[in-house]
């Protein structure tokens, strides 16, 4: 673009708004089109011919239905619409650069944030041996991105990392094996103890992603880096109770694993998006049967079957019993069948045939079952240790409806009793939320002493 404005660029006194330029921050350019029409007078046609999108998207955009999402569009907004670049975390615009003593004279389209501290692009970077480092295109996508990433999930970077350091593999894989250890603690401890370790270790990596300088190899794999931890920060979000902020980090951490083309960590991030859909009464079918599309048909048997099984609990929350089973079963077939060999990445390294025979208990109590779901239970659950407090107690809230709808009603009223007692102290939310459903079915039968105990127990 030359130095010239777009023929559709906004208005001076509509970027100078507070609203707009909220908007902008927030990259809710559905918002912007709505501010742009209302106060500069640019219509949704204008808009969608200076901005290469059909007339009809722009207006969904304005209503709040869907969002833009990818760099590329975002600038090419910026451009259409006379945006600086700093005003949506990007570096100045060629346009601008071309047209500097115009915007000059406007000091209203300058952040305070712009005024006082020096641009990304204007910081020079260095290797460990001193070369300059000249930034490219692709270094600065990724910068804006961990911008984006940071501004939605509230996550604090660390401060003081030195501009223009240079990392490569090695820094990476360390950072990797730093994210393995870290995710154990997830296997004894709740979403409540784990959760600001996690956000504090994927602000870590986003500080590197906007600060330091490395190849285009070595960008991607940071973003690969994000979404997963992002993915890891979700979870102890959900487990803790804090829905909003596990569906952010969920959608950012696709968002990265979708920049960073890591189809199999996309597909887990819609796999985490659904199943949080299913646990707040919201159907997640589609969002599951997305996440099987996204991965690639040759990812790991372990990332596969977790897909397939995630997918297979929607469909049972749904009440869709055939699909269920279909689902299982290629949840099966990836762990037993030709590819189980091959190794899949950490995150979903847990998933074998104990856990498989879980979900399927699950599922089928879900469906109201319990013949088939009582024996998969049981014997997944036989030599499951205590130390898994959380996960051993939630899994036993499912057998004991299970055996509730078998009419074992006192047997129900004993497992749930150690359910009880396994998630005393744990920093999760679940177990005591699946309890109090539990215990809300075993009170019409009060009379019964194995159930009046545990429903006194429950009272104190």
């Amino acid at each position: 673009m030359s130095g010239d404005l777009s023929p559709a660029a906004l208005p001076a006194h509509v970027l100078g708004r507070a609203d707009v330029q909220a908007a902008l921050k927030r990259h809710d350019f559905g918002q912007v089109f709505k501010l742009a029409r209302q106060w500069g007078g640019i219509s949704f046609l204008k808009i969608a011919d200076a901005c290469d999108i059909k007339p009809e998207r722009v207006g969904k955009l304005a209503r709040g239905d869907g969002a833009i999402t990818t760099y590329e569009k975002m600038a090419y907004i910026a451009d259409a619409l006379g945006i600086p670049g700093h005003m949506i975390g990007m570096a100045p615009r060629a346009w601008e650069r071309a047209s500097a003593p115009a915007f000059a004279s406007r000091p209203e389209l300058i952040s305070p944030l712009a005024a006082v501290a020096p641009r990304i692009s204007d910081v020079p970077e260095t290797d460990d041996l001193g070369a300059v480092d000249l930034e490219g295109d692709e270094v600065q996508r990724r910068r804006f991105l961990a911008a984006s990433l940071g501004i939605a999930t509230g996550a604090a970077l660390t401060p003081g990392a030195p501009a223009g350091r240079r990392i490569g593999h090695r820094q990476v894989q360390h950072l990797q094996r730093r994210t393995t250890r870290l995710r154990s603690l997830d296997d004894v401890l709740g979403g409540a103890d784990t959760r600001h370790i996690y956000r504090a270790e994927l602000g870590t990596t986003m500080n590197l992603l906007r600060h330091a300088s490395y190849t285009e190899t070595t960008g991607r794999q940071l973003l690969s880096l994000v979404a997963e931890q992002a993915q890891q920060a979700g979870w102890a979000a959900f487990d803790a109770g804090r829905q909003t902020e596990a569906s952010a980090l969920y959608e950012k951490a696709f968002q990265a694993a979708t920049e960073a083309q890591d189809a199999a960590l996309a597909g887990n991030s819609l796999a985490f998006l659904a199943y949080q859909q299913v646990s707040t009464g919201t159907s997640g079918v589609a969002t599951a049967a997305a996440s099987c599309e996204t991965a690639s048909a040759d990812a790991p048997a372990t990332v596969r079957a977790l897909l397939f099984e995630r997918r297979a609990w929607a469909h049972a929350k749904a009440g869709q019993a055939k699909e269920t089973e279909q689902a299982l079963g290629q949840a099966e077939e990836a762990l037993t069948g030709n590819g189980s060999e091959r190794p899949g990445p950490d995150w979903s390294s847990w998933v074998d045939t104990r856990e498989l025979q879980i979900m399927k208990g699950r599922c089928w109590t879900e469906l109201h079952r319990p013949l088939r779901a009582v024996p998969a239970l049981e014997a997944a659950l036989a030599d499951f240790d205590d130390a898994h407090a959380r996960d051993k107690s939630l899994y036993l809230t499912w057998l004991a409806h299970a055996y509730l709808d078998a009419g074992e009603i006192e047997q129900s009223a004993t497992v749930i009793a150690k359910a009880m007692d396994l998630s005393t102290g744990v920093g999760s939310v679940r177990p005591r939320q699946r309890a109090d459903e539990f215990l809300l079915r075993l009170q019409p039968h009060r009379a019964i002493a194995p159930v009046a105990e545990v429903l006194d127990r429950a009272a104190m």
